[in-house]
């Protein structure tokens, strides 16, 4: 059985903030092809699917897609604030590299 990605507070903590839930949205953790690894995250908000993975907390959801969801079995979703900026990133155990870009990698 796959274990399902975890949501730290501080990402449903930042949906809350940006109103995602208000505006029936949810953030969306994407795998598709491509990047300088191999994959890369669509981290995006958007509307949930009926068949969508939807993890809840704080009032807010994030969603993965069925094809997905391998890619992302046990991963960290957080929310960082660095001084290049805020964004939400993936903690990744089944990633074997990734590029300092923080959002491609390859399996």
């Amino acid at each position: 059985m796959q274990l399902p990605p975890k949501v730290t507070d501080r990402a449903f903590d930042r949906l809350a903030e940006i109103g995602a839930a208000d505006q029936g949205q949810a953030l969306r953790i994407a795998v598709e092809g491509g990047g300088c690894s191999g994959f890369q995250y669509e981290i995006a908000l958007d509307t949930p699917n009926s068949d969508d993975l939807v993890l809840e907390g704080k009032g807010q959801k994030v969603v993965v897609d069925e094809i997905s969801l391998p890619f992302l079995e046990n991963a960290v979703i957080d929310f960082t604030e660095e001084l290049i900026g805020a964004r939400f990133t993936i903690e990744n155990p089944n990633a074997t590299s990734s590029c300092g870009c923080g959002t491609s990698f390859s399996m």
